[in-house]
């Protein structure tokens, strides 16, 4: 098999390629190039699935980044086993057909107990006086160790939250080398998510983020240059593009106003009680999973959402069928919404009553996404030296909660999940083996085959 590596550059565009990204640039200018036509939803849990699998979500169940769990009527985001992909991967086909085939996967979702031959993924330690510890899981376990006695710890507050930076990217690219020193694979899968941040936080403002270009085309020209000497076939995509919104909107609010959420208070806060609740909504992104206990009320609701200023369309029965993405998972309703618009997983009425969670980096606690997560209050001066203060307690034995983040929706400018009008902010397939694409776009599930024959086609 010929040697091929795949780096996933999330965010990256045609738009966004050009002076900010040289290297990358001069990489699709020698090479080949193709859209990849968008899936929706376009998120990373089912974009990733579906180039591994050839699959839509339909069959291989990853409807969103997270959904309503209904046997533990909870909802659950950013889980980890690959058990939850219910297709068979790239690398059990071609195992197969041989069995001598070796696979890396370095960060790419659903890491965790696959049949994949090296892994690493995020896996922080939550210890028992609430502190939570940067961390790897690997498999081999030792190469966790291998990998953080050379080049330290994960930079795990790089990689989510106000402190995002190009160090985590960095050092999945570092560890991937690594990784492809010790074990030689026949395949690397790359995950690279620096654009995401600041093309959330500040949307297509060159001004900003032009400093986060010319950054991850750096990890992309390091990484490129050491698998060009090793004869590698080199892939460059994304998932999806990013576009600018300017419009949040709280779905749950709606539908409680109508009698349709259940609250629990605990502790004088309000919780989400989807169990209870004849119908609530699973922020992610641009779209939303609207799941319905009472089958008689979902007209009544369909008919409420698809008149709220900001939702472009709402989906059910054979519009799901049609969109691949009738799966057991998937909200009884999809909700789309239009380009300005994206959703957030809001329930309360009065920012005194929301949970504690709400104002804290808490990805597995929130019922939906928060990109505020990776926000603080720009008219908050005091906000670093209050981080500073608290993480000094926590060193010094004291619990106290990083409650950091403010509930400001407005302040996201920049979002994905729908199917973008502009070819420009289309995902992107980019090669150094020419003859693979034959076409101008492809779907996401021609992604797979794409991969498959830069491995086999000599």
């Amino acid at each position: 098999m010929q040697k091929t590596v795949v780096i996933n550059v999330v965010g990256l565009t045609n738009r966004l390629i050009g002076e900010h990204t040289p290297f990358i640039a001069s990489f699709l200018k020698k090479g080949a190039a193709s859209r990849i036509k968008p899936m929706l939803p376009g998120v990373t849990c089912s974009a990733q699935s579906t180039y591994l699998t050839g699959k839509w979500p339909t069959e291989h169940g990853i409807v969103g980044n997270g959904w309503y769990f209904k046997e533990e009527c909870e909802v659950k985001f950013w889980r980890q086993s690959n058990n939850l992909v219910q297709s068979e991967k790239i690398w059990d086909a071609l195992k197969k057909e041989n069995p001598e085939f070796s696979c890396s996967n370095m960060f790419w979702w659903y890491n965790m107990y696959s049949n994949a031959d090296y892994s690493v993924t995020p896996r922080p330690n939550y210890l028992a006086d609430g502190r939570k510890i940067p961390d790897i899981y690997s498999y081999p376990s030792d190469l966790r160790d291998h990998l953080q006695n050379e080049l330290g710890t994960f930079p795990l507050f790089q990689f989510w939250g106000p402190k995002t930076s190009i160090k985590s990217s960095k050092w999945i690219a570092d560890a991937s080398i690594l990784t492809d020193k010790k074990y030689d694979p026949n395949l690397t899968l790359i995950y690279l998510p620096h654009l995401d941040y600041n093309l959330q936080r500040y949307g297509l403002d060159f001004s900003v983020i032009k400093k986060d270009l010319s950054e991850i085309d750096e990890v992309v020209r390091h990484l490129a240059g050491y698998y060009d000497q090793k004869d590698t076939n080199i892939i460059l995509l994304s998932e999806y593009g990013i576009t600018n919104v300017s419009n949040p909107i709280h779905l749950n609010r709606i539908l409680r106003k109508e009698g349709l959420i259940d609250i629990r208070v605990e502790r004088g806060l309000e919780l989400l009680d989807p169990g209870a609740s004849r119908a609530f909504a699973v922020a992610d992104h641009q779209i939303a999973h609207v799941y319905i206990k009472d089958d008689t009320i979902k007209e009544k609701v369909k008919a409420l959402l698809e008149e709220v200023p900001g939702v472009e369309k709402v989906l059910s029965g054979d519009d799901l069928i049609e969109m691949n993405l009738a799966h057991e998972r998937c909200g009884d309703l999809l909700v789309v919404a239009d380009k300005d618009s994206w959703f957030t997983y809001y329930f309360w009425l009065d920012d005194a009553l929301a949970p504690d969670y709400a104002r804290m980096v808490d990805i597995h606690k929130k019922p939906g996404y928060d990109p505020v997560e990776m926000l603080t209050d720009p008219k908050d001066p005091f906000v670093m030296p209050k981080v500073v203060a608290k993480l000094i307690k926590k060193k010094m034995g004291f619990r106290t909660v990083l409650d950091i983040i403010p509930l400001k929706a407005e302040l996201v400018k920049g979002s994905h999940g729908r199917i973008s009008e502009e070819e420009d902010d289309f995902p992107i397939f980019i090669t150094n083996k020419k003859s693979v694409l034959n076409k101008e776009s492809f779907l996401a599930t021609e992604v797979c085959g794409l991969i498959t024959k830069h491995l086999t086609d000599n």
